[in-house]
């Protein structure tokens, strides 16, 4: 190995660790002046990181009774959001925007294969639509926690055909690429393994023994006096770290941390859960968890399926599947709809109820609501849409906002907001090359 083939630009890697060579002599000038900002996603040293959260439910919701007036803490809100009224003043109510590709198929699979990327769909049944905007940010800032993204569901995938489309597009939100749904977890267990099976986390290892393999070749390609340096380098970076763990264990505030270190609430009993009550709390709850211990900061949880099977005995509301109840808009379709929208209220009293520094959980998190049509008539022309939190204090709480007479009312400016307030800034997403200013 030749000194001359290593260059200022090379970097220390360890698993979830880079770190910078110092200058030596040894090492090739380069003339980039590019500035140096922190990664994607890393939060300043006092700050809560931002967490995004994507929930999903299939076949939109009852006609009249999605809906919301005024602003702020005095906005009211259709039957269906009344789960979510209490966090009203920190909720960003939005309507109009649509999915221009996704108005092609007008039929379930269709309408949901593309719901977060804007890609066009492959019909046939071949599989092919688009990376979506959760893998798109959890890709580029994922190295910073133990699981770049956690996928779950609380229905099984469906993999046969349904008017010319792939049943996978209706059982998946969540691609990693244009040809590869991302796996979905729908077991409580697995999902919970997930985030605790491997006990160590990458920020607990010391970033030197991290990245000693990589400076030890180093040290192979450069000068004897500039071995020197590099070992004068790490041992300054590992006196730091001793010095920032004797603090934290003397109570000193540090920067941030996660408010647990280790799980709160017992492993759940393997299998799949038959009551779905049980089952999506359980899912639920893993996505708190997942976020207050910092093992990721980009989760979707996929209520059901579009078009799917789920029944409701629970709510005395079973004699008819979750698609089939979605044509009636019974009074039976709205308690199924407010059993959805209690999950998002159980998830953002929990998050709330976790203190960070001068915010919550909430405050430091957007969860956003979706489906891939307005009502169950595969009405994909208006999108539902609700978000909560405020992305650590980026976004403005108490809006109503209407883009229905808009002709820039793509569903991808609201991701590129989205992503925006996740450190991933990107140019064009989907169909859409501008952010909406509100959000």
């Amino acid at each position: 190995m030749n000194s001359k083939n290593l260059s200022r630009r090379r970097v220390l890697r360890g698993l979830g660790v880079s770190m910078a060579l110092p200058w030596m002599e040894s090492t090739t000038a380069w003339g980039d002046k590019t500035a140096h900002h922190k990664p994607s996603g890393n939060p300043s040293d006092n700050a809560a990181p931002v967490r995004m959260a994507v929930l999903f439910s299939g076949c939109g919701y009852h006609s009249r009774e999605w809906w919301a007036r005024g602003s702020g803490a005095e906005m009211e809100v259709g039957k269906v959001l009344k789960p979510i009224e209490p966090f009203r003043d920190r909720m960003v109510f939005i309507n109009g925007l649509h999915n221009a590709e996704a108005l092609k198929g007008n039929i379930h699979s269709s309408q949901t294969g593309n719901l977060l990327s804007g890609s066009p769909l492959s019909a046939g049944g071949t599989i092919r639509s688009g990376t979506s905007m959760d893998q798109i940010v959890a890709q580029r800032i994922g190295r910073h926690t133990k699981l770049p993204s956690l996928v779950l569901g609380c229905e099984k995938a469906n993999p046969s055909v349904h008017k010319n489309y792939s049943m996978l597009y209706s059982s998946h939100i969540s691609w990693s690429s244009p040809t590869s749904p991302t796996p979905l977890e729908v077991y409580p267990a697995l999902a919970f393994d997930q985030l605790f099976k491997d006990a160590a986390s990458r920020g607990d290892q010391s970033v030197i023994d991290a990245i000693l393999q990589d400076a030890s070749d180093v040290r192979y390609r450069i000068s004897h006096s500039d071995r020197q340096k590099l070992d004068e380098y790490l041992s300054s970076v590992r006196e730091v770290e001793k010095r920032i763990e004797r603090a934290g264990q003397q109570g000193e505030l540090q920067g941030w941390r996660p408010t647990l270190s280790e799980p709160n609430l017992p492993r759940p009993a393997d299998g799949y859960p038959q009551d779905i009550v049980e089952h999506m709390r359980l899912m639920c709850d893993i996505l708190v968890l997942a976020f207050q211990t910092d093992t990721t900061r980009v989760c979707t949880l996929k209520l059901n399926n579009d078009h799917g099977t789920l029944r409701f005995p629970h709510l005395g509301v079973d004699y008819m599947i979750h698609h089939l109840l979605s044509h009636t808009d019974s009074e039976d379709w709205l308690k199924v709809n407010q059993f959805f929208l209690e999950q998002v209220g159980y998830i953002a009293k929990r998050l709330d109820s976790i203190q960070e520094g001068e915010r919550t959980a909430l405050d430091n998190s957007m969860i956003m609501l979706c489906s891939s049509m307005l009502t169950g008539n595969h009405d994909a022309t208006r999108l539902p849409v609700v978000m909560l939190g405020s992305a650590g204090g980026q976004i403005k709480g108490g809006q109503n906002l209407d883009y229905s007479g808009e002709s820039n009312r793509q569903m991808c400016r609201l991701y590129l907001s989205m992503m925006d307030k996740m450190g991933v800034k990107l140019s064009q997403f989907g169909d859409a090359t501008e952010r909406l200013p509100e959000v």
